[in-house]
């Protein structure tokens, strides 16, 4: 008898289990994603014992028939795809047909489906059909009266199989990692109402909202919402994508293709918001959320050298593009895609990113500054060993039961209520128009969301210009060029909030212990410190002057000796190019010692020394961590910054009032004057209405 051998689908099924099912929380993200594919505009999520005892998910979808229904829990058997063709442009959450055999598999489950039929109220109750099936079996197949829609109950998970039961975390975990993956689906559907239950507690209750700026402020709070500026961009995608048959294989009578766009939508944060993990930055791509970690590069390049490297911000992205472009299929949770044009993808979003962060250039609060750090948050994305995004970084970890604190801790404020019975009516479902306004976009709309007046300023200023739709709908010849909405957009937003655009006109009274520059403008007070502002002036003439190749140097008296260690040298042979066209002309003097002949303007001495030895070092450990492309911007950086820091005006250094005036006008004209290269905020600003309220005068 022969050693191979084919399994039975029981155990075919157990093993798909553990790919696609691993927690409760997994369990949920598969049932979530059909009631969304369902088309529900109501979901209530129910768990009991952080969803080992019970997992209860109730919609008002389309329903399934009674054959439907049965052939749901076949292995493969899905309503979203036809053809092979269909894999290449997948539009729907879910689509193996894998989820509830396996979930059937490892667990008791009961369905109970209707379908409303023609002409009849979707509240009346309807003939359905209830299914119950323990371990892979069917046990009972009934006709019921129940309401429109769909209810799955998942009791006993992994009962057959007590390996995998002991493996799930306590109770309070689970249940935080339901919360999260909950969460995130409430986020990128705001026109839905989503509810999650546990025995004692409501822990969400989102009810449908107009705008997504709305949800945030149900998800994140009001003192996050209030730090998200909006960003809307779009690309062209003429060139790339889909390769085209060779002109004697083309069907004359077979349409042609039309490329799509990319289109970029959501917030971001303002750099003084500050986090100290990853957890903040939510990215959805065609309304899946997803973990890809060139899309988390780019959002780090984006803010590099505006916030600390050990810091990230909070960003909600939206990338919409056609599904021709991205391919879902690369994971068994479907978490991770793999992008046809992925270095188009990346590059169009740190661009955007990085252009929404120089025309905002939001300034700092003095008061929020006194308070500001950067915080680990408990959020929503996951640990790098899970399939599912929704796992914070430290979660609690004992078997006790979870306490109305820590209940609390992942409600949203201020909309939790009571659990009743589903409303499931077509009067009483949300009008929801997802085509947005009639003559905007509605990923612009989206991103006028944040705040009401600046969104209600531009929407009058397309009404009196008589703006139409071909305006905002249509791509330049420039992909990157903003349309006339997004720059209207982007000045309204500024302009309700603090920004560094007077800089410039700003009046300096003078030092501060030498070290820091008072300035008063028509705006309040403004404290601007001396050293970092000049160090984000030269950082950026460093780049400005590298690119054109025009970096002016010194040539030294005597040549400079530094030792360095055998490590460092060859390091030294890797960017000794790069440090010529940074102005440096440096040569070995022996096994381990340079000479230094030629160096930028402005160094000399031990702070040449000084920051040759930095660079190095640093240069060490960028390698480690990018390729060789990134390797030379991000050493160009580097060295920029090292030699801004240590030319800079110093603290402790008298000026005079023509010396400050100078420096704050060449600081209006960079790029990011809120923070210098190191992440430092360089001025804090002390709002008249501040200073009004500390004086009680209002």
């Amino acid at each position: 008898m022969g050693r191979i051998r084919i399994l039975s689908d029981q155990v075919a099924n157990q093993i798909a289990a553990g790919e696609v099912v691993d927690r409760p929380a997994s369990v949920v993200k598969e049932l979530l994603e059909n009631s969304i594919d369902a088309g529900a505009m109501r979901i209530r999520v129910e768990v009991e014992a952080g969803g080992r005892k019970l997992i209860r998910v109730t919609d008002d979808g389309c329903g399934m028939s009674k054959d439907d229904a049965l052939l749901a829990f076949e292995r493969h058997a899905t309503s979203k795809l036809r053809t092979a063709d269909d894999l290449l442009a997948i539009a729907t959450l879910g689509f193996r047909g894998e989820a509830l055999p396996s979930i059937a598999s490892v667990a008791r489950v009961m369905l109970e489906t209707a379908v409303t039929p023609d002409g009849a109220s979707s509240n009346e109750p309807a003939t359905g059909t209830r299914i119950e099936i323990a371990g892979g079996k069917i046990l009972h197949v009934d006709e019921i009266a129940a309401p429109h829609g769909t209810m799955i109950a998942v009791s006993d998970l992994f009962f057959n199989t007590p390996a995998r039961r002991k493996f799930l975390r306590a109770e309070s975990t689970e249940l935080a990692h339901v919360t999260a993956l909950v969460t995130h689906y409430a986020l990128v559907h705001p026109e839905k109402h989503f509810e999650l239950l546990s025995a004692t507690n409501t822990l969400i209750s989102a009810p449908p909202v107009a705008k997504p700026a709305e949800r945030i402020f149900q998800i994140l709070g009001q003192e996050t919402h209030s730090q998200l500026l909006p960003v809307a961009a779009e690309l062209q995608l003429a060139r790339g994508g889909l390769p085209e048959p060779p002109p004697w294989k083309r069907d004359a009578t077979e349409p042609v293709r039309d490329p799509g766009y990319l289109r970029l939508s959501g917030f971001f944060s303002k750099p003084e918001l500050q986090k100290l993990n990853r957890n903040s930055i939510y990215i959805f791509v065609n309304k899946r959320l997803i973990r890809d970690r060139s899309l988390l590069h780019a959002i780090t390049e984006a803010y590099r050298n505006v916030i600390p490297p050990t810091s990230f911000p909070v960003v909600l992205l939206y990338l919409e593009m056609p599904p021709e472009e991205v391919d879902v299929n690369v994971h068994p949770a479907k978490t991770e895609v793999r992008f046809r044009q992925q270095s188009q993808v990346h590059d169009f979003v740190r661009d955007s990113l990085r252009a929404a962060l120089i025309k905002a250039r939001p300034a700092a609060g003095f008061l929020a500054a006194l308070e500001s750090a950067p915080t680990a948050s408990p959020s929503l994305l996951p640990q790098a060993a899970s399939h599912l995004p929704g796992v914070p970084d430290r979660l609690p970890d004992s078997d006790s039961p979870v306490t109305a604190d820590e209940a609390a801790h992942f409600r949203p404020g201020g909309f939790a209520g009571s659990p009743g019975r589903l409303p499931f009516s077509e009067s009483q479902r949300p009008v929801w128009n997802p085509s947005g306004l009639e003559a905007i976009p509605e990923f612009l709309v989206r991103a006028s969301a944040l705040f009401n007046p600046a969104e209600k300023k531009v929407l009058e200023v397309l009404v009196e210009s008589g703006a139409e739709s071909e305006h905002v709908d249509g791509c330049s010849d420039d992909p990157f060029k903003q349309s006339p909405f997004e720059n209207q957009l982007a000045d309204a937003a500024t302009s309700e909030g603090n920004t560094l655009n007077s800089l410039a006109s700003l009046r300096p009274l003078g030092q501060l212990r030498e070290s820091f520059i008072l300035a008063v403008g028509e705006d309040g007070l403004w404290i601007i410190d001396q050293h970092v502002a000049h160090e984000r002036v030269l950082f950026e003439k460093i780049l400005r002057d590298r690119q054109v190749e025009k970096t002016e140097r010194q040539r030294l008296l005597m040549p400079l000796l530094v030792e360095l260690k055998p490590w460092q040298m060859v390091l030294f042979a890797q960017i000794a190019d790069e440090l010529e066209q940074n102005g440096f002309e440096v040569e070995p003097f022996g096994p381990q010692t340079l000479a230094v002949k030629a160096a930028p303007i402005g160094l000399d001495g031990k702070a040449l020394e000084r920051m040759l030895s930095q660079v190095i070092e640093q240069a060490g450990e960028d390698m480690t961590k990018y390729d060789q492309n990134n390797d030379m911007g991000t050493l160009q950086r580097r060295i920029a910054a090292s030699i801004a820091c240590h030319a800079a005006i110093k603290v402790n250094m008298p000026l005079d009032l023509q010396r400050m005036e100078w420096l704050l006008n060449e600081l209006g004209k960079t790029n990011h004057p809120t923070n210098c290269p190191h992440g430092r905020p360089i001025a804090l600003h002390y709002s008249w209405k501040d200073i009004q309220k500390a004086f009680q005068r209002i």
